[in-house]
């Protein structure tokens, strides 16, 4: 079994974006062969709530579309307004004697792309896996789903949470909740890191069952604790809140509940620390975090967030920005201190 304080020999970034980017070119081939969104788009320069009016298509993954073609170097944002690059223009749009077009219409009747779709015309995620489409948080109360995922999530955690623990600076402060914390993998290498702390996880049945089977077999103290972060009030007596792999399943309004209920726990001075995704503060990379963002645009309610965007929700629910670094694979970690 690895130490939650080594660290491997060879980088697994381009594993990561295998999958990451999965759901990439199903987005690709819904603007190109349903919308011909690239040839609209040459003769409409456009707002993103102009293109949400004229394709009948939600803001959520609009957003999520416009910083991926971004991101690729396909189009670009002057003022609010969006226009094609040269790349776009000369190898997407039907008007240029280059155009790929046809080369992504055989994908059109695919059932990924036919299901990326749905999603840009809802708003609503599609299925995870095999399952049968319905809410995620719905599905995770079925115990064989739940386990399969969090296992997913755990040996993603092998490598993110030490690279998490690593970069924190927590002398200052003594007890960690980590909500929604899954396997619990987050909070035991930040215990094992920062042996000081008192880390808890927060989550509900039957995530609390595995939660505790996974760390018994770290063999690191952490503590468990059953509850719904949407129903119940946060625990009270930490003073610091992990947030791991958690915001980017959910939509703006649920997002900023959440770190509500993060400001009405902390007492003064306390942290919340955001670990995830994120893309820039223009929203237009990095790619990887990019396509990332349409995988999770597809199968959540969420998106990855821009770190601008990030700050003003901390903002509003009352927290001080303190730090922001990179941690592994694309990853990084947001740090807000309760004003």
């Amino acid at each position: 079994m690895n130490s939650l304080l080594d660290e491997p020999l060879s980088d697994p970034l381009a594993l990561y974006r295998y999958r990451d980017a999965i759901s990439t070119v199903d987005l690709l081939a819904v603007a190109i062969a349903h919308l011909d969104f690239f040839t609209w788009l040459e003769g409409h320069p456009a707002t993103m709530g102009m293109m949400c009016a004229h394709f009948g298509i939600h803001e959520r993954p609009t957003d999520v579309m416009l910083s991926l073609f971004a991101a690729q170097g396909l189009i670009q944002q002057n003022g609010g307004v969006w226009i094609l690059t040269l790349r776009g223009r000369e190898h997407l749009s039907s008007k240029s004697p280059w155009n790929l077009a046809p080369y992504y219409t055989s994908m059109k009747d695919r059932q990924p792309t036919l299901d990326m779709l749905k999603v840009l015309r809802t708003g609503k995620p599609a299925n995870w896996g095999s399952y049968d489409a319905q809410a995620w948080a719905q599905a995770m109360e079925r115990e064989d789903f739940a386990a399969s995922f969090t296992a997913a999530m755990d040996c993603r955690g092998i490598l993110l949470g030490p690279a998490l623990a690593k970069k924190l600076h927590l002398s200052e402060h003594k007890a960690l909740l980590d909500i929604a914390g899954g396997s619990g993998i987050y909070a035991c290498a930040i215990k094992a890191r920062h042996p000081h702390v008192k880390a808890t996880v927060f989550e509900r049945p039957p995530v609390d069952r595995i939660a505790r089977e996974c760390i018994a077999k770290q063999g690191v103290e952490v503590d468990v604790v059953a509850g719904d972060m949407f129903k119940d009030a946060l625990p009270t007596g930490y003073d610091m809140h992990l947030w791991s792999n958690v915001l980017h399943d959910w939509d703006e309004p649920t997002v900023r509940s959440l770190l509500a209920k993060s400001a009405a726990a902390l007492p003064e001075g306390g942290l919340v620390i955001i670990h995830d995704a994120f893309l820039n503060k223009e929203k237009t990379g990095p790619l990887h975090v990019a396509e990332y963002s349409a995988l999770l645009m597809n199968i959540t309610e969420g998106r990855c967030y821009g770190i601008s965007e990030i700050a003003k929700y901390l903002h509003d629910a009352g927290f001080d920005w303190v730090d922001h670094d990179d941690t592994a694979v694309a990853r990084g970690f947001i740090v807000g201190r309760k004003a």
